[in-house]
């Protein structure tokens, strides 16, 4: 079992404190997400867990089982078995994705002993057809002219390559319509296993209708206030996050309309 762990966590940007102290376990066989207004912190979560420069621990500890995550650069988490599935994936010239996905495959193993290329292939397309993804997209750039949900299926087809240990999924959710929304879940689902934990960042509830979570934990004001199980994202999605919020005392600087308007999908 591989355990992320998340300790008294103090984050800082551009010299303003956005996490104050948060706590979280992640075990591998967990399913965990994240819900909260924006700019809360959760998307710094996620990138200050992998290790975005722009993001300052400036006090508390991340640790994967008994390492310091903050010993670690960031491909060296990666290698370690975590892996970010980016809000807004970059596109990368000039690198298709194929061989960036056998690159991330083989970081994780012995320099002896890189992934045979015919297993490799059949990994890919056996992965690609799960997830409805054409055969052309392994030789496109990555990310390269990529729609918005190509993105997000491309950002779990890579996960599901990979294998980490730890996957933070960061909305991966975010403009997918209902077709897309319910490929990008199987794929989830489908690692779903005792070697492998993860921590969904998300607005809605309708995610978690596909991907039904061991825990859900709110976020407010920089620290997790709320956690519970799938029970609790449906009863932020009737009564949002302003009842939540009076019921705790928290001011987390929203009015009951900001609060509640983040259920409202356009």
């Amino acid at each position: 079992m591989t355990t992320l762990k998340i300790v008294n966590l103090h984050v800082s940007v551009e010299g303003k404190e956005i996490l104050k102290g948060l706590n979280l376990t992640v075990r591998t066989g967990e399913f965990h997400a994240i819900m909260g207004p924006n700019g809360t912190g959760k998307s710094t979560l996620s990138q200050t867990i992998m290790g975005h420069p722009a993001y300052e621990v400036t006090s508390g500890h991340i640790y994967m089982d008994d390492q310091d995550l903050a010993e670690l650069s960031v491909d060296a988490r990666a290698r370690a078995g975590l892996f970010l599935a980016m809000q807004y994936p970059s596109e990368i010239q000039g690198v298709t994705n194929a061989e960036f996905m056998r690159a991330a495959i083989n970081a994780r193993r012995p320099e002896d002993d890189p992934i045979n290329v015919m297993d490799f292939i059949n990994k890919l397309d056996e992965k690609r057809e799960f997830l409805s993804m054409s055969e052309e997209m392994a030789e496109r750039y990555l990310n390269e002219g990529f729609s918005g949900g190509e993105k997000k299926r491309n950002e779990v087809l890579q996960m599901m390559m990979i294998e980490p240990k730890i996957a933070i999924l960061d909305e991966i959710d975010s403009g997918l319509d209902i077709d897309a929304l319910k490929v990008v879940s199987r794929g989830v689902n489908e690692m779903r296993s005792d070697d492998f934990g993860t921590l969904m960042i998300t607005h809605y509830q309708r995610l978690l209708t596909y991907i039904v979570p061991d825990f859900v934990h709110v976020m407010m004001d920089g620290r997790i206030v709320k956690t519970g199980g799938a029970e609790l994202a449906q009863k932020l999605e009737s009564e949002g996050y302003a009842g939540l919020r009076n019921e705790l005392g928290i001011d987390a600087h929203l009015t009951d309309e900001d609060a509640n308007s983040y259920f409202v999908e356009g």
